[in-house]
């Protein structure tokens, strides 16, 4: 059994709201690493959810960081 998601807005947001996205990982119970990583717009958090495992979450924010 997984907990609630805990969700934040990137570091790089602003204070004066627009267009954000918020992400939260869901870890199991135990102290295991996170099984998956949850995107969605801090506009209508009750919108739908894109749901990555982990590792493709960290290749997508290295191509987006131009890494």
């Amino acid at each position: 059994m997984s907990t609630a998601p805990e969700w934040f807005k990137s570091s790089y947001s602003g204070s004066e709201g627009g267009n954000c996205l918020e992400v939260a990982y869901v870890r199991p119970e135990s102290a295991a690493p996170s099984t998956t990583v949850h995107v969605r717009d801090s506009k209508n958090p009750d919108g739908p959810v894109f749901t990555v495992t982990p590792a493709a979450w960290t290749s997508f924010t290295a191509y987006a960081a131009g890494n």
